[in-house]
């Protein structure tokens, strides 16, 4: 693979960075101005406008599997202490040199774009480990800033001391995918992006690395929001509204 030179790096640095700048004062300000209009519309019209323009997006409705896992400083985590979030979750191992850096740096982007609105108190991006003996504690420290990730609102989580070396892997089938483990350290995976309301249900999978960032921000947006709660009341006009999230979409 052609590796770039700096200055190639640096020639194309500006433009990307200008993109995506834009797209986050966009994102901004858009869901500012529809903050308050996102709480009249169900999920089910979420899920059928992504359905329709997003073809890796899955939705789901079930309890979360349950796990108690803990940070690099020894804190424990375990679902109900993510209650009040929406969590972005997503499995690795930083061993892995081909899709869990791009995987991660994915899941940066997306917290760049979340990290830009109201949204970021609401919002905590989990990612777990499926290789606890590799990943240390200094190594798990040191993953997050090398691959965009802001700690502000992220949490690397690994097993506990008492809990079996395959512990998250089975964790990752419950959330259905398998990280297989060969004899050389490598593990064999797919990639999912499992989003969780506010109430520790399971709400969406978006797959691989091909989805578009903006249709897991939108979602996230909907659950931050509260649109699951139905809509009763059209506007005073009597014609029905667009929907905040076709404004979204038609905007982009």
């Amino acid at each position: 693979m052609p590796i770039q030179t700096q200055n190639e790096r640096q020639a194309l640095s500006p433009t990307l960075g200008t993109r995506l700048l834009c797209g986050l004062i966009a994102l901004a300000a858009l869901i500012l101005g529809l903050f308050h209009g996102a709480q009249a519309h169900s999920l089910d019209e979420v899920d059928a406008m992504l359905k329709g323009d997003e073809k890796y997006f899955q939705p789901i409705d079930k309890p979360i599997p349950d796990f108690t896992l803990r940070t690099a400083e020894g804190r424990i985590v375990r679902p109900t202490e993510l209650h009040g979030k929406v969590v972005v979750l997503h499995f690795v191992y930083t061993s892995c040199t081909d899709v869990c850096p791009l995987h991660a740096e994915k899941i940066a982007e997306i917290q760049a774009m979340v990290n830009a609105t109201p949204m970021k108190d609401q919002v905590t991006f989990v990612t777990i480990t499926t290789d606890p003996t590799r990943d240390t504690p200094d190594v798990l420290r040191s993953y997050g800033p090398a691959h965009g990730l802001d700690p502000v609102n992220w949490l690397f989580l690994t097993t506990t001391p008492d809990q079996p070396e395959d512990a998250t892997r089975k964790l990752a089938e419950a959330f259905g995918h398998r990280f297989s483990k060969t004899d050389d350290g490598i593990q064999a995976h797919g990639i999912v992006t499992h989003v969780i309301d506010k109430e520790g249900r399971w709400r969406a999978n978006f797959h691989g690395l091909d989805f578009a960032p903006v249709n897991l921000v939108t979602f996230v947006n909907a659950l931050t929001n509260g649109v699951e709660r139905p809509h009763h009341e059209q506007e005073t006009s009597g014609e029905p509204d667009e929907g905040w999230l076709a404004k979204l979409k038609n905007f982009f």
